[in-house]
C-alpha cells in the first residue's frame, strides 16, 4: 500500500479483508518514517520493536477472527505529551528527558484497546507552549514551519508516516498544524475526550483529539477516543454517537454562519478567498449562508493568555525552580510572565470568558455551524518572527495563528479544520467549522461536505516528499 496516498479507512478495509497484513503495513510505515525523518523530524521517538510486536499480535487476532474494528493493525503516532507506559514522555523538552510513566494515558489506552499500532511519539513545541514546533519541518516546504504545538503529528501525517495521530489543542494546537500541513483535525467539545495522562498546558483550555488525512478518518479516531473518564473530572458523561453515521448527509438545509468580524480582518487574501469560495460551494449544495457578528472579539486573545499563562505557570512552578535552565528561552519567558499575572486579573479573565461563552451561545441560536479560516496565513518560513496576514500587516506568529483558533478554546466548542485549497506558493489553506457543544457529528458532516467540494485527500500531493 502506498502510504503517501493511503487513508486510514482504505488501510482498515484492506486489513479487514486480509488483502493486507498489519505487519506489512507497519513495516511500510517504519520504512517510510526512516526515509522521511531526515527531512521532516516529526518524531521524538520511533518504537520499531514495540510496533512490530503489536502488529504481529494484531495479525494473529485478525487471522483468528477477532477483528476489533477500523484501527486494528493501523499505524498511529502519539504526541509526546501523552503517557505511554515504559516510554519517556519528554514533551519535547530537556526538562523531562528522564520521565518514564508507569501507566498509559486514557487515549493511548483506548487506541491500544482498539488494536492500533503506535509507531512512535511525535514532537510538540516544548510543553505545547508555541505554534512552531522547531524540531519539525513542513512536508509541503521543508523551509517552513508545520505549526504547533502538534506539529510533529501534522507533519507525520502529511509525510505519509502514520495514518492517525493524537494532538492537543489549548489555543489551536490541533487545528493550526492541520491547516498548515494540509490535513484534517478536530478539537472536540471541552469534556468530550479525556486528558488523563496528558501533560497539561492550561487545565481549563486543554483539549485532546485526533488528526488524520480525511474527515472520515478523523471521525473514526474521535469515535474511539470520546467518552467519560473518571480520571479526568472535566469529562462529561454524555452519549457518544457513531460519527460516521450521517457524515455523508450533506449540508442541504443547514445554516452556515459566516463571520462579519474578527476572522477575516486581518487575513491573507488567498486564505480569505479560499474560505469564502468554500462557503459558496456549500451554499450551492443547499446550505444557507448566514452573516453573523461575533461578540467581544477584541478580547479573545487577551483573555486566552490571561487564563493560559497563570495556569501553565502553576503547573510548571516546581520544575521551573528546580530545572529552569533546561527550558527553551521562549517557554521560560512565558512561564515567568505567567507568575506575574495577578489573581484578580485571572479571575476577571474567567468572568469575561463566561460572557464570551454566553455571547457565542446566542450566535448559535441562528446558525448550525460557523465557517472561518483556521489560520489567517499559511505556513511561515522557519526562523521568521512574523507572517503576512494581508493588507501590509505582519503579525507575530503566535498572534497570527492563535487569534483565529482561540475562540473555540475559550468557548469549549467543537471545531474541525479541513484543507480548503492553496495559496500562490502552493501552501495549504485550512478552513475550520465550529459547532454547538457536543455536536461534533454536525461539525464533521459539514467538514466532510467541504472536503468533498475540494476533491478530498486524493486531490492533494505533498511535493517536497515526492521522491521519497
Amino acid at each position: 500500500m502506498d502510504l503517501d496516498r493511503a487513508t486510514l479507512e482504505e488501510a482498515a478495509e484492506a486489513i479487514r479483508t486480509k488483502a493486507l497484513s498489519p505487519v506489512e503495513l507497519t513495516e511500510a510505515a517504519l520504512a517510510r518514517t526512516a526515509a522521511a525523518e531526515p527531512a521532516i523530524g516529526a518524531f521524538a521517538a520511533v518504537l520499531p520493536e514495540r510496533a512490530l510486536e503489536a502488529a504481529r499480535a494484531a495479525e494473529a487476532e485478525i487471522a483468528a477472527g477477532r477483528y476489533r474494528g477500523p484501527l486494528h493493525g493501523v499505524p498511529v503516532g502519539v504526541k509526546d505529551l501523552y503517557d505511554r507506559r515504559g516510554v519517556p514522555t519528554t514533551s519535547s523538552s530537556q526538562v523531562r528527558q528522564d520521565f518514564v510513566p508507569g501507566d498509559d494515558s486514557r487515549c493511548v489506552e483506548l487506541l491500544e484497546r482498539a488494536g492500533a499500532v503506535t509507531i512512535g511519539k511525535t514532537h510538540t513545541h516544548e510543553f505545547a507552549f508555541g505554534v512552531v514546533t522547531p524540531t519539525t519541518r513542513n512536508p509541503w516546504d521543508t523551509e517552513r514551519v508545520p505549526g504547533g504545538s502538534s506539529g510533529g503529528t501534522g507533519a507525520a501525517l502529511a509525510a505519509g508516516e502514520i495514518l492517525l495521530g493524537l494532538g492537543t489543542d489549548t489555543g489551536g494546537s490541533i487545528r493550526i498544524p492541520a491547516s498548515l500541513c494540509g490535513v484534517a483535525g478536530i478539537k472536540p467539545t471541552y469534556g468530550r475526550v479525556s486528558r488523563a495522562g496528558v501533560t497539561s498546558l492550561s487545565w481549563s483550555l486543554d483539549h485532546a483529539g485526533p488528526l488524520a488525512r480525511t474527515v472520515r478518518d478523523v471521525a473514526i479516531g474521535l469515535g474511539n477516543l470520546a467518552g467519560y473518564d473518571r480520571r479526568d473530572p472535566a469529562t462529561v458523561d454524555v452519549a457518544v454517537p457513531d460519527y460516521l453515521d450521517g457524515i455523508e448527509g450533506g449540508v442541504a438545509g443547514l445554516r452556515v454562519g459566516v463571520p462579519r468580524n474578527h476572522y477575516f480582518d486581518p487575513c491573507a487574501p488567498a486564505v480569505a478567498a479560499a474560505v469564502h469560495a468554500l462557503a459558496e460551494r456549500l451554499e450551492g449544495e443547499g446550505a444557507r449562508l448566514v452573516p453573523v457578528t461575533l461578540p467581544d472579539t477584541e478580547l479573545y486573545t487577551a483573555v486566552l493568555f490571561a487564563v493560559l499563562l497563570p495556569e501553565a505557570s502553576a503547573y510548571h512552578q516546581a520544575m521551573l525552580r528546580e530545572r529552569g535552565e533546561r527550558y527553551g528561552v521562549d517557554v521560560r519567558l512565558f512561564l515567568e510572565a505567567g507568575e506575574l499575572v495577578l489573581a484578580t486579573d485571572y479571575v476577571r479573565a474567567l468572568r469575561i470568558r463566561s460572557r464570551i461563552q454566553q455571547g457565542w451561545k446566542q450566535v448559535f441560536g441562528d446558525v448550525d455551524v460557523l465557517i472561518a479560516p483556521t489560520t489567517g496565513a499559511t505556513a511561515a518560513r522557519s526562523g521568521d518572527a512574523t507572517v503576512d496576514v494581508g493588507g501590509g500587516v505582519a503579525l507575530p506568529l503566535l498572534e497570527a495563528y492563535v487569534r483565529t483558533s482561540a475562540p473555540a478554546n475559550l468557548t469549549g466548542l467543537p471545531a474541525a479544520s479541513v484543507p480548503a485549497g492553496f495559496d500562490d506558493l502552493g501552501l495549504p489553506i485550512g478552513a475550520q467549522f465550529i459547532g454547538r457543544p457536543f455536536d461534533e457529528a454536525t461539525v464533521l458532516r459539514v467538514a466532510r461536505a467541504a472536503e468533498r467540494a475540494i476533491g478530498g485527500w486524493g486531490a492533494l500531493r505533498v511535493p517536497a516528499l515526492a521522491a521519497i
